[in-house]
């Protein structure tokens, strides 16, 4: 069993933030004594799958689907796959952003080495989105 802020430390967020967790019920009710929160390995296991999946991308609200797919894996494939998948998706589309961004800005960049009036950087950000 570990306190809050030994859990806080481990994962590198803060007590509020584990509170918080609990409060909008991503973790389940955690052990208390005296009013001090302890966390058991089946809580912390909750946490570094809260974790990885944020690491991943997913929202609270998908973190809890998934962790409540949790409980029934095999039956909850299908939705786990769809979900997954449309994380992929948005990824994906991301990526291509920051591709093309930073394609324009190593353009913008060379060009800036080679102007010799204004900056094309900043004239740049002037542009219509």
């Amino acid at each position: 069993m570990k306190r809050i802020g030994e859990v806080a430390e481990q994962f590198g967020i803060s007590a509020d933030t584990l509170r918080y967790y609990e409060k909008i019920k991503l973790l389940p009710r955690v052990q208390r004594n005296n009013g001090v929160r302890f966390y058991s390995d089946k809580d912390l296991s909750c946490l570094r799958f809260i974790k990885r999946a944020q690491k991943m991308g997913f929202s609270l609200e998908e973190i809890a689907q998934l962790l409540s797919f949790r409980e029934r894996p095999q039956q909850a494939k299908p939705q786990v796959r769809t979900l997954a998948h449309q994380k992929l998706t948005e990824i994906e589309e991301h990526l291509a952003e920051l591709s093309t961004l930073r394609d324009e800005l190593r353009l913008l960049t060379n060009l800036c080495g080679t102007s010799d009036d204004g900056c094309p950087i900043l004239d740049k950000f002037e542009d219509d989105v």
